[in-house]
């Protein structure tokens, strides 16, 4: 548990493009950080918006000292979380994973703070980050759910390349190049699919009923954040040839009686939501390095009663990955 402190050590593990985006979040927001350590697989120098970070090599010994460890986290194969948080834990720091490896586990709170932040009482050491989809949609349905209870969400994403990591968004910017070049494209690497001027429907690995990793981790995450494992969430997710910022197409249906204009009037007032009122709506170039979920095209269903539709879009690298992880570090300082 952290003591109330003016200032923290604070290590971020991972010197990808979220290790990226909490240096820069870190510095953004002013956190209180005593004492700054990056660490990565191999030693380097790693430059953000004109300042240099020496890069250390990650070994157990490297958490000695530390108080707030933040792990970039991989959506693909076991994150250093896995092999790390125990140590960073044993030595007395609080882990805030970004990966994927522990966020269902009943022992680890996932916390998003707008929406559930007194999950993180119940924390051991270990607090998971959701998945960047999830995050964006959670905290505009957060209060919704709240005042009038939601039943169903179906939602369809369209998802930057960044969620796939830096190499998804070179393979964008190369095979863009490739077909305006009208030279051959290259073959897909970090992506199932070719991402230049094309859309596909699959993020992640196939799993069960034919959804994908990604379709399932925002109907279980959902779940667990909003701690009603009663709705009905499906989703469809869906990559697009966009550098940076989530959008996602959303229904749900209430099951207490509801209004657009109490919706809208409970949007409003909520932290970390921007509402844009028809005609106006969010686009990614909009949302891209903000720390806003910005939430557009509320639309009541003609047919349905309690049914509405939303429009969400939100930078995937910060609030998506990145700001929350430091709002829940904020979070738990606030709290200690």
């Amino acid at each position: 548990m952290l003591k109330k402190k003016e200032s923290y050590n604070v290590c971020v593990v991972g010197a990808g493009a979220v290790g990226v985006e909490l240096l820069r979040v870190l510095k953004q927001r002013k956190f209180p950080a005593a004492r700054l350590t990056v660490l990565a697989r191999s030693d380097r120098t790693l430059t953000v918006d004109g300042e240099s970070y020496p890069v250390k090599s990650v070994s157990p010994e490297a958490f000695d000292g530390q108080e707030i460890v933040l792990f970039a986290g991989t959506e693909g194969d076991k994150g250093a979380a896995v092999t790390y948080a125990k140590e960073a834990i044993a030595r007395g720091a609080v882990c805030i994973d970004n990966g994927a490896d522990f966020r269902m586990d009943p022992a680890v709170p996932l916390v998003v703070p707008e929406v559930n932040a007194a999950a993180l009482k119940q924390h051991t050491g270990l607090i998971a980050n959701p998945n960047c989809s999830t995050i964006q949609m959670v905290v505009a349905l957060g209060p919704i759910h709240r005042e009038f209870k939601i039943k169903r969400i179906i939602v369809s994403t369209y998802q930057a390349a960044s969620g796939a990591g830096s190499k998804a968004l070179e393979s964008l910017q190369n095979e863009t190049a490739a077909f305006i070049q009208k030279q051959p494209l290259p073959k897909p690497e970090a992506m199932p699919q070719r991402i230049a001027f094309n859309v596909f429907p699959q993020i992640g690995s196939f799993a069960e009923l034919g959804y994908t990793s990604e379709e399932w981790k925002m109907v279980k995450e959902t779940h667990k954040i909003l701690g009603d494992s009663s709705i009905a969430v499906n989703a469809t997710t869906v990559r697009v040839p966009v550098f940076d910022s989530h959008s996602e197409s959303v229904y749900i249906e209430t099951g207490k009686p509801s209004s657009l204009d109490k919706i809208r009037s409970l949007l409003k007032q909520s932290p970390g939501i921007l509402l844009s009122d028809d005609p106006a709506y969010p686009m990614p170039v909009d949302a891209a390095h903000r720390d806003e979920v910005f939430v557009g095209r509320l639309r009541k269903d003609p047919v349905i009663a309690n049914a509405y539709s939303l429009w969400i879009v939100s930078d995937n690298l910060r609030k998506g990955a990145a700001l929350n992880a430091v709002q829940i570090a904020e979070t738990l300082i606030q709290n200690a």
